[in-house]
């Protein structure tokens, strides 16, 4: 454990120490989140018929779940540097319940994408995970915690693929027709927000040693009193909007997906609701594993080339999550187009990991508004892939341009340089870290044990 009570192994059958709570109830909230923004996304097709959406109707629905996340990333991960990441996430899960549950009574299309907008706002949950863990996990397992936290909170996104239309289907058998049984299913995610709010409340805490407001009382902790010139500073560096940039290939890309993959195989394939969405469901699925390697494989190659290895790595999975993304589109093959899509899942995923497991290291003491400015750099990249929906292309030439442009652009993220000062610093800081299983008991008796 480090001086600041930091967690230098991830053990994660244990729940008794502050940085491991927090863990488990970090993922566990912003899975939730994740299922809630994306829970109509495969129910699209029936909604789509019963508010007449046209497919500029569609597109714009598109778009407006992820633009509201662009500015609420940036807010939120300022209001994380001043209150602390227990009241922002707290805050964010209940005010996102209501537009959540609120959907299920729209009557119009333009009513469904305002509700669509305002839901987008829970997609800032991801900034709150990823501050959280920064402040309770040291930098030999930073960069595996961030990655397991979010990509486990992602996997709500391919839950969200494969349970709604699992939900649709009980509420049909219940006795609601189709079209009233998808404004029924929406309670059950408003419901999951509630319950991980009240939860996250209870059981966790800001720091290993306390919460925000209550060390702001005893005068200890390095919280800013300007925060946003935390926002300034991070902003004035380069290298958070190349940051930013590459999350937008990735996470972008892959909040793209969430919202057409079931269409594109209903129109392409002629497959059935349930079975489109159970293939759409892999690239979030993927996130049970494949982030989590990414942010892994970002703290390995730390420990041998540096702060550098870390932007290394993220150029390479980026380029080939681009190429499987664009043989993905040119597959007229069902079995051929799944298979892609595993490769373009696992890559994407490995590249969120990978760009998370850089930006803890570029400011520090602003880690809040640095990573609220990447994360909604992910969002803007996905309303900039949303615009490429709206026309009348087919869905095939535009994710074949998507995907082309990810290889184009992946170079640019080696412009992300660190000084010497800041690679001896971080070379001091990394520790031996990996996963534990086991119980520390007996070193904890001996007055040892670290977490």
């Amino acid at each position: 454990m480090t001086e600041q009570g930091k967690a230098q192994r991830i053990e994660l059958f244990r729940i008794d120490t502050a940085p491991m709570r927090a863990f488990h109830l970090t993922w566990v909230a912003f899975c939730a989140a994740f299922f809630s923004w994306f829970a109509v996304a495969p129910l699209m097709p029936v909604i789509r018929e019963d508010l007449q959406l046209s497919p500029v109707d569609v597109s714009d629905s598109m778009l407006a779940s992820v633009a509201a996340t662009i500015v609420a990333r940036i807010v939120v991960g300022t209001l994380c540097d001043r209150f602390g990441p227990r009241r922002v996430f707290t805050w964010l899960l209940v005010a996102s319940a209501a537009p959540v549950a609120g959907i299920a009574f729209v009557q119009s299309p333009g009513a469904f994408i305002l509700a669509r907008f305002a839901i987008g706002i829970v997609g800032a949950s991801f900034v709150v995970t990823q501050f959280h863990m920064t402040q309770m996990f040291a930098p030999a397992v930073l960069g595996t915690a961030n990655a397991v936290t979010a990509g486990w909170g992602n996997l709500g996104g391919g839950l969200a693929q494969v349970a709604m239309p699992a939900l649709l289907a009980l509420a049909v058998a219940a006795g609601f027709s189709a079209l009233q049984a998808w404004r029924v299913t929406m309670a059950v995610p408003a419901c999951l927000l509630l319950l991980c709010a009240a939860a996250y409340w209870r059981w966790t805490t800001d720091t290993p040693s306390g919460n925000w407001v209550a060390r702001k009382r005893e005068g200890v902790g390095n919280r800013s009193a300007r925060p946003w010139a935390g926002l300034v500073a991070a902003a004035a560096d380069l290298r958070t909007w190349v940051l930013a940039l590459a999350y937008g290939l990735c996470f972008g890309v892959e909040l793209t997906i969430h919202n057409v993959a079931a269409l594109y195989f209903v129109d392409r394939f002629g497959l059935g609701l349930q079975q489109a969405g159970f293939l759409a469901g892999i690239v979030g699925l993927a996130n049970v594993f494949a982030r989590a390697a990414g942010g892994a494989a970002s703290d390995s190659l730390a420990r041998w080339l540096g702060l550098h290895g870390r932007v290394y790595l993220l150029f390479a999975v980026l380029a080939v999550e681009g190429a499987a993304l664009a043989a993905f589109a040119q597959s007229s093959n069902l079995g051929l187009a799944v298979v892609a899509l595993v490769i373009f899942a696992l890559f994407v995923n490995f590249s969120t990991g990978a760009t998370y497991g850089v930006v803890p290291f570029l400011h520090p003491t602003a880690v809040g508004a640095v990573s609220g400015l990447v994360a909604a750099g992910g969002n803007l990249g996905a309303v900039v892939a949303a615009w490429l929906f709206r026309g009348a292309t087919p869905l095939a030439d535009n994710l074949l341009l998507l995907g082309s442009v990810v290889v184009l652009l992946s170079p640019l993220v080696l412009l992300v340089r660190f000084s010497p000062a800041d690679q001896l610093s971080h070379s001091r800081a990394l520790q031996p870290g990996f996963f534990r299983t086991r119980s520390l008991t007996s070193e904890a008796a001996q007055g040892h044990a670290s977490v």
